[in-house]
């Protein structure tokens, strides 16, 4: 059986060029299967005093801890985009099964085992009908949330199973939906549901670990508005030369403007994740956002 690893890599203070790493390698995950269960304890609201662990177990830690303990008062929000090296995240025909690699993926369900819901755009349902479950790692399902200004959400998406599982729907009014599914309504403003609205919404449900998911418009979205704590992006060894780019955000006049997160950068499998921390709430760029991705997601 080939070995495993997940590569973290992270930059010294005392030297930009400096680069630490740490190496999870094993036959069997070892690393996951004594680190796991604490942090799913952690996102359960348990009193873990943190643990003390070699170099490879954590790393791991690193990566989801800040996810499990975003349960205080204050919601908190990770994005998570995969793409290839050139910043596609499908091609020119909507095709994005599967950019990124399986490690990538489970990485994916462990972050939907740590949150409270997971929010996607409308978009990304019609695309791609998502069933939103936690699948390959152990963790309970999250709630399951859509963002639907106008309508659109097809009867039998698999979202709205009516499996047990919490399921919202994010409108602009008041729309019928089947008994079992929770309307959200949140005002338009300007002709849009506005990112900092939708969060306070959730909040106020008791929603406040959150991960959203897709589609890239979406993500832009609440990254413009300042709205993400942290973001993931998955990047594979690929370039697909065309089709529908990952980040778009409203253009900026000077690199002074632009974000520089705080960056940490993992191996998971083939693909790099680059898992950025970011600040809220932070300005947006000034720049309409009727700008940013006119129509998508929509």
């Amino acid at each position: 059986m080939p070995v495993r690893q997940i590569t973290t890599l992270r930059r010294t203070k005392s030297n930009n060029r400096a680069l630490e790493r740490s190496v999870i390698s094993s036959t069997h995950r070892p690393v996951e299967a004594l680190v796991w269960p604490q942090l799913l304890a952690l996102a359960a609201g348990g009193d873990i005093v943190r643990p003390v662990y070699a170099e490879a177990h954590q790393a791991f830690w690193n990566l989801y801890a800040p996810v499990a303990t975003g349960h205080g008062g204050d919601a908190f929000v990770i994005g998570q985009l995969g793409q290839s090296l050139d910043g596609r995240v499908a091609t020119a025909t909507g095709r994005s099964h599967y950019i990124n690699g399986p490690e990538s993926i489970r990485h994916l369900h462990r972050l939907r085992a740590l949150v409270d819901a997971v929010i996607v755009g409308i978009g990304t349902v019609v695309a791609d009908d998502p069933r939103l479950t936690v699948r390959g790692v152990d963790g309970r399902d999250p709630a399951r949330i859509v963002i639907d200004p106008n309508g659109r959400l097809p009867p039998d998406a698999r979202m709205l199973a009516d499996d047990g599982c919490p399921v919202f729907v994010v409108q602009g009014c008041d729309r019928p939906r089947p008994a079992w599914v929770t309307p959200v309504v949140v005002p338009p403003r300007d002709g849009r549901l506005d990112p900092a609205a939708i969060i306070a919404a959730l909040s106020a449900l008791g929603l406040r670990r959150l991960l959203v998911e897709g589609g890239a418009a979406t993500v832009s979205r609440f990254l413009a508005a300042g709205m993400l704590n942290r973001l993931h992006l998955c990047v594979a060894p690929m370039v697909i030369g065309s089709g529908p780019i990952g980040i778009s955000l409203p253009p900026i006049d000077h690199l002074d403007s632009a974000l520089r997160p705080h960056t940490q950068v993992h191996h998971l499998g083939r693909d790099i994740l680059f898992d950025c921390e970011l600040q809220r709430p932070v300005a947006a760029p000034a720049c309409s956002q009727d700008a940013l991705l006119d129509g998508v997601e929509s």
